[in-house]
């Protein structure tokens, strides 16, 4: 049988997070249309974070009230107990929990260690559980962190652990900062796997030194199931200096489906939809390798 890679489509959130065009409600909800119907099933759509902070996100209530409903599962951030309850009383599907693998950006980013979010999610992961809502964990920085450089992998797997431990059901690790190698990737996912193996792993990368298709390849190679990726291959981290776009959803079902496996995207709409956004929503420049050079064989060929 044909193996299955389930995409998690972050465009929404993480993609438009930190861009410089803040789109309004309307434009964000086409957006997402248009995602939809290019065949996401889960999607990342909204942050529970402060809108002071991160004002891109400042409509995440709004975008909840008008989403398509029974199309997609929507999964809302949270930093935080405010952010959970926010995430809830939306009508989120799911709620990813962030963690982090390093002081330095924990303390940029949540002003909390690394100890500090374990701790946390341990006392919050009760309000999804009564809720009824699939809770996740993301790891972030988890290879490695923008002031303190490397991150140990056993302190990833550590946390692996706690995240376990709260009854998440799957288990991110987040390349905020695009600093992982496939090398890298294959010794996380074996610490991870083997400190916390309840959880279904999910891989983030983001692509600022070119290596995030690679680190996608690597991460299916050693079995995972879960990949992030964003349309366009739009977004970064405003608390990650330097960091750029996640990977493209584009580029990786490209890759993926020369491999042939399924990923149930519409590489044609995903396309388009990278274009869409360059040329009418964002109206600046885009990563997207695939919304460049198009897919392949030419569909005149």
């Amino acid at each position: 049988m044909t193996r299955s890679i389930d995409i998690v489509e972050v465009g929404p959130r993480d993609g438009l997070q930190n861009d410089p065009t803040l789109l309004e409600t309307p434009v964000k909800l086409e957006f997402i249309d248009r995602l939809i119907a290019a065949g996401v099933k889960r999607m990342e759509a909204a942050s529970f974070v402060n809108p002071k902070l991160v004002p891109a996100m400042a409509d995440s209530e709004a975008i909840m009230a008008a989403v398509p409903r029974g199309k997609c599962a929507y999964i809302g951030l949270a930093l935080n107990e405010r952010g959970m309850r926010r995430a809830i009383e939306a009508g989120c599907d799911e709620i990813n929990y962030v963690m982090v693998a390093s002081d330095g950006f924990g303390k940029a980013n949540q002003n909390a260690t690394p100890e500090d979010t374990a701790d946390l999610l341990d006392r919050i992961a009760v309000l999804a559980h009564d809720a009824g809502i699939p809770l996740s964990a993301t790891i972030s920085v988890a290879f490695g962190d923008p002031f303190d450089g490397e991150v140990d992998v056993a302190r990833v797997a550590a946390l692996a652990a706690r995240a376990e431990a709260a009854g998440v059901s799957e288990l991110a690790l987040g390349d905020t900062i695009g600093v992982a190698s496939p090398y890298d990737v294959a010794r996380a996912i074996s610490a991870v796997r083997e400190a916390a193996p309840k959880p279904r792993l999910r891989l983030h990368f983001h692509n600022t030194r070119n290596t995030a298709i690679a680190n996608v390849y690597a991460a299916v190679e050693a079995g995972v199931d879960v990949i992030d990726a964003s349309c366009g291959g739009i977004g970064g981290c405003p608390f990650a200096p330097k960091a750029t776009g996640n990977v493209a959803t584009e580029d990786v079902v490209y890759l993926l489906e020369r491999g042939g496996y399924d990923t149930g995207l519409d590489l044609d709409a995903l396309i388009e939809t990278a274009r869409w956004l360059e040329a009418v929503a964002l109206k600046h420049t885009i990563s997207s390798a695939l919304a460049k050079a198009g897919g392949f064989p030419p569909k005149n060929a």
